[in-house]
């Protein structure tokens, strides 16, 4: 007689096909974040894991203004998922006018059309030129 053993699955990324609303998943997102809230070096690479964009790289950055003399490490993930955040925006709203082009790359135009388009990217108006 053959034992089998039950292993649960636990979804590591949001999974588009999956049932449940956007809410939802962030709901998720924010309770697995709060569940592994920690101090000390352990949270350095909770943090770490969190982000998407290197830290260190950002820490550097953060640095070369004159005004900043330190920069901890709670502020340093602040920066990196601000911007992660607004790239995907950014992102996003430049799908839809490579999607209405009928394609699946974007393009330096659908980039220049969501910064005309949307008021949130007013500040951008100029940069790609």
């Amino acid at each position: 007689m053959a034992a089998t053993v039950a292993t649960p699955v636990t979804p590591t990324e949001h999974d588009p096909d999956r049932c449940g609303s956007e809410e939802e998943s962030r709901g998720a997102e924010a309770e697995e974040e709060s569940s592994q809230q920690q101090t000390g070096p352990a949270a350095s690479v909770t943090h770490s894991r969190l982000s998407k964009l290197p830290l260190a790289r950002i820490k550097a950055l953060m640095k070369t203004d004159p005004d900043v003399s330190l920069a901890s490490q709670e502020s340093v993930f602040i920066i990196a998922k601000a911007t992660e955040l607004f790239v995907e925006m950014i992102a996003k709203d430049s799908l839809v006018y490579a999607q209405q082009g009928k394609r699946k790359t974007l393009q330096r135009k659908d980039l220049d059309n969501a910064i005309e388009a949307i008021d949130e990217f007013a500040f951008l108006e100029g940069t790609l030129d």
